[in-house]
């Protein structure tokens, strides 16, 4: 993952997810540009959820110095 990537916004990434994801629907995108899609989205969807793994640490701390929020465990669709 370049450095450029790993600065990119939250709605950049996703928004660059959402394109590849369209390619690839279409059916049409010859193989080795299809793998070459699906690392460039792996890699995009780590970014995003790193990102927002971030947030959420950030405003946990932030609601727990005011008092008025309590932890909760997020529970992953398998």
């Amino acid at each position: 993952m370049s450095k450029e990537q790993q600065e990119q916004s939250f709605e950049q990434a996703m928004s660059q997810l959402e394109e590849l994801v369209e390619k690839l629907e279409t059916g049409e995108v010859p193989l080795e540009k299809a793998i070459q899609y699906y690392q460039e989205g792996m890699n995009l969807s780590k970014i995003c959820n790193e990102k927002l793994n971030k947030v959420e640490k950030q405003m946990q701390q932030i609601l727990n110095e005011h008092g008025e929020f309590e932890p909760f465990d997020v529970q992953e669709e398998d």
